[in-house]
């Protein structure tokens, strides 16, 4: 189990091994940063279950490690998290610091993370076909380089999808059922965007 001071954020999700940059500004986030660069280095970011102060959390977050860090004479801060962990919330802790804080159990990551080569074949034929219809442009030569946990990962933490979807692909266990999840969601919010109800993708 850890103690774990948490950066409660809509959108914003953090996978092992890749990086989310944040510009930090509200004093009790500040303090956060200040409290973890002089500790451990260490932020849980998870997501609020609404976007209102002292909303509920979802269980599932990830633990990130403060990398580079540019500290401005007003106090605010840009730093790029590192991702190192998920972790579960235990139960939320009674403290007097201005930032919230959490007993967590770290959640080790499954091994073999790779897809069966029909799952990512599958994977990027809906990507494609989703990136075309989004209007977003591909570097599909440097995509077919990444190993399958970056590549999924690292579409799922960036997907224009809403905070439900996005925790949702968090809480997935490994690459592959993550992978048939992203599938899923690409083609449930293609549809959407194609104005069945005149609403787009959920943007975060």
């Amino acid at each position: 189990m850890a103690r774990v001071s948490i950066f409660p954020l809509p959108g914003a999700i953090l996978y092992p091994g890749l990086q989310l940059p944040l510009h930090i500004f509200e004093p009790r986030y500040r303090a956060l940063v200040g409290d973890a660069l002089v500790r451990d280095r260490l932020i849980g970011m998870i997501q609020p279950q609404r976007p209102v102060e002292g909303s509920p959390l979802f269980e599932i977050g990830c633990l990130g490690r403060i990398g580079d860090v540019e500290a401005m004479e007003d106090g605010r801060y840009n730093v790029i998290l590192e991702g190192q962990s998920r972790f579960r919330i235990l139960r939320e802790l009674d403290v007097t610091t201005p930032f919230r804080q959490v007993e967590a159990e770290l959640l080790p990551e499954p091994e073999n993370q790779s897809l069966a080569a029909v799952e990512r074949a599958s994977f990027e034929r809906e990507a494609r076909r989703f990136a075309d219809a989004q209007g977003y442009s591909v570097d599909w030569d440097q995509v077919s380089r990444l190993d399958d946990q970056s590549l999924i990962n690292g579409v799922s933490q960036i997907a224009p999808f809403d905070s439900a979807a996005k925790q949702a692909l968090l809480e997935a266990n490994g690459v592959s059922e993550r992978c048939e999840l992203l599938v899923q969601l690409m083609q449930f919010f293609g549809r959407r965007s194609d104005g069945d109800d005149g609403n787009g993708v959920t943007l975060q």
